[in-house]
């Protein structure tokens, strides 16, 4: 596989960031764009311009990833050819109250033939059901293909998300890219989170919107914990993510990050699923934890010898909350993944991985999730 990476900002434009050569004729091109960039479509045919025959793949974001740094502003641009691995790719334009289940199984069917081995995905941000969305694409590609990725962003600004696949990015968009052959995915997810506070019995939810826990509001609840940061509802509730199991005994929980919040219903609304019944507990981040966090996830992945695309996805949660100090959670990734990999990627609105415990792929929030994509041999 070769790869070859670009960084576009608006003093200099599109720039080499490496000193490999160019990559002649690549099947595919991952960009990962700050909101408003993507808005005109100029950057669009400017990248088709620049690669034509690619596929090109992309989204917005909360920050972009692109070797050990992380921007905005910018638009990341990886290019890649695959010597003996194959892709195929595939978008799906949400309906007016499409459900997210629907969604992802239309997305799947496109995509699904002999030898599929990984699929890559890119959803809107704001308008998906991430949980019903990973369901969809599992429904139609079976438990044993892995399904990576992530829901675009918009900063902390939860207004606009654009996808694109092989078209300028527009709302409501979901993009996938499937892997054939000799290609070799790794992965790995890990958040870092504390919890806190008591665990509470979600008494009222539908889909991915929490309406009581303990049979008290969910906003309530949140806005009392949150203080004077509840006049910054949604974002500030980023920085209080919610655990999510069936029970006790559950080792398989997830976290779930607010994306909305309904003031007159006093709900919360998540981008993922909060299934009524399921045990939920607050978190809260620690600096060295999360940072610890990141690592593991690529511990989880694994590094190698051979020449490697490591697709990075953290939650725009852990970049709220860690700030200046935000570039340390790739700082750690890097050396466990080995000189090779090259990175990419981008703060997200969610996170889609094999749990770690579990193995069941499936949306994450507030993690470090790491896709790694290599050719066999």
């Amino acid at each position: 596989m070769k790869l070859k990476q670009y960084l576009w900002t608006a003093d200099k434009g599109l720039s080499e960031v490496d000193k490999e050569p160019a990559v002649q004729d690549p099947q595919l091109v991952l960009y990962f764009a700050a909101p408003g960039l993507m808005n005109d479509g100029q950057r669009y045919k400017d990248l088709q311009a620049t690669f034509p025959g690619a596929h090109l793949i992309g989204c917005t974001t909360g920050g972009e990833i692109l070797g050990e740094d992380v921007l905005d502003g910018t638009i990341a641009v990886t290019a890649a050819k695959f010597e003996k691995g194959q892709i195929k790719v595939a978008s799906h334009a949400l309906t007016e109250g499409e459900n997210s289940r629907v969604a992802g199984r239309a997305l799947a069917t496109r995509l699904k033939s002999d030898g599929l081995k990984a699929v890559f995905v890119l959803s809107d941000g704001t308008k998906v059901n991430g949980s019903e969305l990973v369901t969809g694409i599992r429904d139609v590609v079976g438990e044993n293909v892995i399904i990576t990725g992530g829901l675009a962003g918009d900063g902390a600004d939860f207004k606009q998300t654009l996808v694109g696949c092989d078209a300028a990015p527009a709302e409501g968009m979901l993009a996938a890219i499937g892997f054939f052959g000799d290609i070799s995915i790794r992965h790995g997810s890990f958040g870092g989170w504390d919890r806190f506070g008591p665990e509470r019995i979600i008494t009222r939810s539908e889909g991915n919107i929490l309406y009581e826990l303990d049979s008290e509001p969910a906003l309530d609840l949140y806005k009392r914990y949150l203080g004077e940061e509840a006049l910054r509802l949604p974002a500030s509730a980023l920085l209080f993510p919610l655990s999510v199991r069936s029970g006790a005994e559950d080792k398989g929980d997830v976290v779930r990050t607010v994306v909305g919040i309904d003031e007159a219903k006093k709900a919360m609304i998540f981008a993922g699923d909060v299934p009524q019944g399921y045990v939920a507990q607050l978190m809260r981040g620690n600096f060295d934890h999360l940072v610890e966090g990141a690592q593991k996830a690529a511990e989880q992945a694994g590094g190698g010898e051979e020449s490697m695309l490591a697709i990075l996805i953290s939650c725009i949660g852990r970049k709220l909350l860690l700030d200046q100090r935000i570039v340390e959670e790739v700082e750690a990734v890097a050396p466990v993944l080995g000189p090779k990999a090259r990175l990419t990627g981008f703060y997200s609105y969610g996170e889609i991985s094999p749990h770690g415990f579990t193995g069941k792929c499936e949306l994450h929030n507030q993690t470090m999730t790491i896709t790694v994509i290599s050719e066999n041999g």
